[in-house]
């Protein structure tokens, strides 16, 4: 029987940097265990796995954690769509349970990226150094240092530069205040990969990886999991009371594509597909914007959440510099923005990020924050998109 409501009941994200002695299962299974361990419940509770891993050679991560923490017979969806790979599989939880096919299903990713070095979105240059007509690309030449970049910084670069052409206001300058606040904001989480407050001086006259995103402006590749129980609605009322107290619900759950655009058939259009996944999500959650308490977006680059205040519809069209000079994105203000410390601080092991941040948003629902928790929270959004491209947001509310 299909379910109507669906709900977080465990969750859990390990600490993100440098993990040299763990490997994928090992911390991937910190992260499950860390999640059964928060809903209250066991593997065997379990009706389906959806298992995020974009960058491992080896295929079957989500058999390779079962052999670790029980192999109990279900259906297990290993899945990769770029940086929206964690989103992707909190999404196969959701639908199964959404259509009833269990009551309970649990979503991780995982990731080790430390020392990974920039990440581009591969290019098709030949062996030769010349481009020759072949394949399934023969009609198209490598756009790198033609039509602009593969390469993520350069790519993220051209969309900032982009929407300060189309609508003023933006700087150097500009996209380094946003690096500040997110650096500041990660001193209060002991999860980040990088705690470190940072000065306005110090960001600007750091290495320039691409222009107008220096070092500190761009997301850090390092290690790291997240993993999420999702239950139904009819289950949670049969769990114990401080389960339903904790439990989160998730009132919108969605994933896109491009859709066909001109444009985007050369270059990548990040807007258009996260325009249309916050559309969705506040028509399934019956809510707007203006609901909002926090949001948790992919900050990939300082550039891309400047934009992207834009995509989700937390300003007006074209009102993002003005929305961001108003304050409004820093943890004291009336939409904080990646009070984590983003991808910037906290770090990006890929396929875990999705998760990574629901997890941030439902600890703030929860009211267990800590030091960083925004007073009242109660309804708030995560985003990721990943280039090719994939974009999955989720709104979640505090129980009632």
């Amino acid at each position: 029987m299909a379910s109507d409501d669906l709900w977080i009941l465990g969750i859990h994200m390990t600490k993100f940097g440098k993990h040299p002695d763990m490997d994928l299962v090992d911390l991937a299974s910190e992260a499950v265990l860390g999640a059964l361990s928060d809903g209250g419940v066991e593997m065997k509770d379990m009706g389906v796995i959806g298992a995020g891993n974009l960058m491992a050679a080896n295929a079957g991560i989500g058999q390779q954690l079962q052999k670790q923490l029980g192999q109990t017979g279900i259906p297990v969806y290993n899945v990769a769509n770029a940086c929206a790979t964690g989103a992707t599989a909190l999404r196969v939880a959701c639908m199964a349970v959404k259509a009833g096919e269990t009551d309970m299903g649990l979503a991780f990713g995982v990731e080790k990226l430390s020392g990974a070095g920039l990440l581009s979105g591969g290019n098709r240059k030949s062996d030769s150094g010349t481009w020759e007509p072949s394949g399934r690309y023969g009609a198209v030449a490598p756009v790198d240092g033609r039509i602009g970049t593969e390469i993520m910084p350069g790519v993220f670069a051209q969309i900032g530069m982009e929407y300060g052409h189309r609508y003023g206001g933006t700087s150097f300058e500009l996209f380094a205040k946003i690096s500040e606040k997110n650096h500041s904001h990660s001193t209060l989480n002991p999860l980040a990969a990088y705690s470190k407050k940072m000065t306005l001086d110090e960001i600007m006259g750091d290495v320039m990886i691409a222009y107008p995103n220096t070092r500190p402006m761009c997301s850090a590749n390092c290690d790291g999991a997240a993993a999420a129980v999702v239950v139904s609605g009819s289950k949670l009322k049969t769990l114990s009371l401080e389960q339903q107290r904790r439990a989160v619900k998730i009132s919108a759950s969605i994933l896109t594509t491009d859709p066909w655009e001109e444009s985007c058939q050369i270059l990548p259009d990040v807007n258009t597909l996260t325009r249309n996944a916050a559309t969705q999500a506040y028509e399934q959650a019956g809510i707007g914007p203006s609901d909002l308490d926090l949001v948790e977006l992919h900050d990939c680059f300082a550039t891309a959440e400047l934009v992207h205040y834009d995509n989700l519809m937390l300003c007006d069209v074209g009102g993002a510099v003005d929305f961001f000079n108003s304050g409004a994105t820093w943890r004291d203000g009336s939409m904080p923005v990646n009070v984590s410390g983003g991808l910037e601080s906290k770090g990006h092991p890929i396929a875990a990020t999705g998760i990574a941040n629901v997890w941030e948003v439902a600890t703030h629902l929860r009211g267990e924050a800590g030091d960083r928790q925004i007073a009242g929270a109660r309804v708030g959004m995560t985003h990721v998109i990943g280039l090719g491209s994939a974009c999955g947001v989720h709104i979640l509310e505090k129980a009632a």
